[in-house]
């Protein structure tokens, strides 16, 4: 097995011990908390993550503000929902109906990037939905409000992925990184002032372990973006429903049913062919808003992988001033 592939594997098996730990949390701590420490020692690794040639001091300079912002924005929404949805519902549940991030992707590019999509990844993107239908079997049981929150996470994580795919050329790294992480913090630092709670120890002690998996995490997950192709990354974020299975057994003694089990099927068999396809221009998706704040990764990586490229990822050079910016497509 390539070490890139490797290397992916483990960090997103970092992001969902990073998750499953959110999870434990519960009701102990409120969401904002919880967004407003995780984000905040996600600073520390981060740190260390600065792209060669680039200034910690130089975030602010933008060449696209309002969607840089915009991005930032929808992340801290899509951040506390997604924090809500792990507190309140099953992790595979909560992972199957994430995953319908490409299709809100898809449709935001066709919209407004104005790409072209293929009736076969309609299709692969259509089964992806019958599989969360099966998993979460609406009508057959009660839904929850962290299902909803869910789907509202899966909405603006979209929209983030949807904004980076057009920014990321010719933004520098350290913003992509710093400010939404910034604004995780400042916000809910705000909302989380009428239910403050200082942490035990003992929760302190895992908000840092979320920020240093999460990190330990970033580090390999920018290294294989470096070492191997976004084609070869892109099927393991499905790993994570596998973690999700025996996280969910383990600690909280979440067992899906039969029907479930086939729905998660689904959603990681056609979710793998639909990142494959020829068509895809967007392979790996940002988790900052949509799996938690642990991860920057995808935000030092351009998470970009076009037709037919062997690329590995890495910041693309800054055009000159006089090159045209508008998006190609």
């Amino acid at each position: 097995m390539p070490p890139g592939v490797l290397f992916a594997l483990f960090a997103y098996g970092l992001y969902s011990c990073c998750d499953a730990i959110i999870k434990g949390f519960g009701s102990s701590l409120s969401v904002h908390e919880i967004a407003f420490w995780t984000a905040l020692f996600s600073f520390i690794p981060a740190i260390f993550m600065r792209p060669q040639g680039e200034r910690w001091v130089d975030f602010w300079r933008m060449r696209h503000p309002w969607l840089v912002n915009l991005r930032s924005a929808s992340g801290v929404i899509g951040n506390m929902c997604v924090i809500y949805a792990f507190t309140t519902i099953s992790l595979a549940e909560t992972y199957s109906i994430n995953f319908l991030a490409p299709i809100f992707v898809v449709v935001l590019s066709v919209l407004f990037l104005r790409e072209t999509v293929s009736p076969q990844r309609w299709f692969f993107l259509a089964m992806c939905f019958v599989g969360v239908l099966l998993v979460v079997q609406p009508g057959f049981r009660d839904l929850q409000l962290g299902h909803l929150l869910s789907l509202c996470a899966a909405f603006f994580g979209s929209i983030s992925t949807a904004i980076l795919r057009r920014v990321a050329p010719h933004e520098k790294r350290v913003t992509l990184i710093a400010l939404p992480l910034g604004y995780i913090v400042i916000i809910n630092a705000i909302l989380m002032i009428p239910v403050f709670r200082l942490p035990t120890p003992q929760e302190f002690a895992l908000l840092l372990a979320i920020g240093g998996l999460g990190g330990v995490g970033n580090v390999l997950f920018i290294k294989a973006t470096q070492t191997a192709n976004a084609s070869e990354i892109a099927p393991l974020q499905y790993s994570q429903i596998a973690w999700a299975l025996i996280f969910g057994a383990v600690f909280f003694e979440e067992y899906p049913d039969l029907l479930a089990y086939c729905g998660l099927a689904v959603v990681v068999v056609f979710g793998i062919m639909n990142v494959l396809s020829s068509g895809a221009r967007i392979r790996i998706f940002s988790r900052l808003s949509v799996f938690g704040p642990a991860s920057v990764a995808a935000e030092a990586a351009k998470p970009l992988d076009l037709p037919g490229d062997k690329q590995d990822l890495r910041p693309a050079p800054r055009p000159p001033p006089d090159v045209d910016l508008r998006d190609p497509t």
